[in-house]
């Protein structure tokens, strides 16, 4: 398996893996939306190959956290994997790069809506116990934030998606 940052000719395979993987087409547009926008990052757009066929995909976006001043964090969203490659360490290695490449790049936190159990491997808690709100109700072991190596307990506040994510 190869991972690496997507590039113009990944576009519609990354659609198909998304559209698979979620069974519909909202991700696909939503990733369509981001990389149009000053939240996307080309570098934390990543795919996963196998034998040079795209079958898995993650993306980290600028999000906003408002509390006493708005501050820039990564947003994971979507993560997806060809249905047939599910189950095989491939969602778990697009997270484990992308976190590394965050780090590298010296950002603060991630935060993540998905399964504990999957993101909680990663380092991932509640983002309750950081003093950080999500933008819609969801049992708050769902919504989770990574610290990462420059993390301050400035990182506090409500999480404000983009427009792009009002789809999903």
């Amino acid at each position: 398996m190869n991972i690496r940052s997507e590039t113009v000719q990944d576009y519609l395979a990354i659609a198909e893996v998304n559209t698979l993987a979620f069974g519909q087409e909202n991700e696909a547009k939503l990733i369509e939306e981001i990389r149009h926008s000053k939240r996307y990052i080309p570098k934390l757009s990543l795919v996963a190959e196998v034998e040079s066929l795209v079958v898995g995909h993650i993306l980290f976006s600028y999000i906003d956290l408002v509390g006493e001043e708005t501050l820039q964090v990564l947003g994971l969203a979507p993560m997806a994997v060809l249905p047939n490659f599910q189950k095989q360490g491939i969602g778990s290695a697009l997270v484990k790069a992308g976190l590394e490449i965050a780090n590298a790049r010296k950002e603060a936190i991630v935060i993540v809506l998905g399964h504990p159990q999957f993101y909680s491997r990663f380092g991932f808690k509640p983002s309750v116990n950081y003093e950080i709100e999500s933008p819609f109700p969801v049992p708050e072991e769902y919504f989770m934030v990574k610290p990462l190596q420059n993390y301050q307990e400035i990182y506090k506040g409500k999480v404000v998606y983009p427009r792009a994510f009002e789809s999903i």
